[in-house]
């Protein structure tokens, strides 16, 4: 039986470092970052998220393709500025070597910038750091900043949210860029891992247009109530985040088909369903809560989209069933 925890990933620990940093900092919680612009009148705010792509670089090395990685880089950063109701403006990335090979690195930042393209933001600089003897030979990391405004008044942070209102799931490509630890553990055998390494390659879907439309169709209704990105911690962790007190959200997973892919990896590693759930987006990589009379126009307006769910009274807490 495989678990994230096996695969040397502690959740629970990286959660109580994460409390630690919040006790240190009050600005610090939440999908981003939210800074006030007092030059602005207190109008707007600044938010900010910063990512990288993890361990799914190893199959990047593996397979030596590297012209998609950068739009997971920037997926990753700007899928948490827009939950939050802002407009990305700018990304920046770090990019580091042990020996700068020009041809793979031009294709690293080919991606990069297809995901700025993708994002509707502007790929501002960056830092790319070569490190001899620090780095594996034809290995590299990345990380990404991604900065964005928001009106004050457009703010979106779930506590609007009621009993009553509708879970509309956003699909996913994938595995996106997260539990990769796991899957690489499941997928030992270098043969298997290069069976599955094209599909697990799927660049992470970036949401930044979607949600754009949904705020646009919305904003004479209800509006976007909340907006859930569905990273490490899998759908439980992640839209519990922005649930008021006393309120519940249900999860119907019988709402739709998750991937094959990873089902595959399931049955392969043996992973119990609780772990998955922990672990893997399952399908959905983005939630958003609206009143249960916008649904119809929510679904409209995204064709891909789907109602997965419902808000009710109670513990605060999500229950898939």
């Amino acid at each position: 039986m495989s678990t994230y925890k096996k695969a040397g990933v502690n959740i629970k620990l990286a959660d109580k470092f994460t409390k630690f940093l919040e006790k240190k900092s009050k600005a610090i919680g939440g999908f981003a970052g939210i800074l006030p612009l007092k030059e602005s009148g207190n109008k707007n705010s600044i938010v900010a998220s910063t990512d990288g792509v993890g361990t799914k670089l190893k199959l990047a090395f593996m397979l030596n393709k590297h012209d998609t990685i950068g739009i997971d880089l920037v997926a990753m950063c700007v899928n948490d500025i827009i939950v939050c109701g802002a407009r990305p403006l700018l990304f920046l990335d770090y990019y580091a070597i042990g020996k700068l090979n020009l041809a793979r690195s031009k294709q690293v930042m080919k991606g990069i910038l297809e995901g700025c393209k993708r994002a509707e933001s502007v790929l501002l600089g960056g830092e790319t750091a070569e490190m001899p003897g620090f780095y594996k030979d034809g290995e590299y990391d990345l990380a990404g900043f991604s900065v964005g405004i928001v009106d004050n008044s457009d703010i979106i942070n779930g506590s609007k949210i009621k009993a009553g209102d509708v879970l509309i799931g956003l699909k996913s490509t994938g595995f996106h860029s997260n539990g990769f630890s796991l899957v690489r553990k499941v997928l030992e055998d270098k043969k298997m891992l290069k069976k599955y390494a094209s599909k697990l390659l799927t660049p992470t879907k970036i949401y930044v247009k979607d949600i754009k439309k949904l705020k646009t169709a919305l904003k004479k209704t209800g509006g976007i109530l909340g907006l859930a990105h569905i990273t490490g911690g899998g759908i439980e962790g992640n839209l519990i985040r922005i649930l008021p007190k006393n309120i519940q959200a249900l999860v119907y997973e019988k709402k739709w088909k998750v991937p094959s892919i990873m089902k595959e990896i399931q049955k392969l590693g043996h992973v119990p369903d609780k772990e998955m759930w922990k672990t893997f987006n399952m399908g959905i990589g983005m939630i958003a809560v609206v009143k249960k009379k916008d649904a119809a126009l929510a679904l409209k307006t995204l064709k891909e989209a789907i109602v997965i769910g419902e808000i009710k009274k109670g513990k605060k807490s999500v229950m898939v069933k």
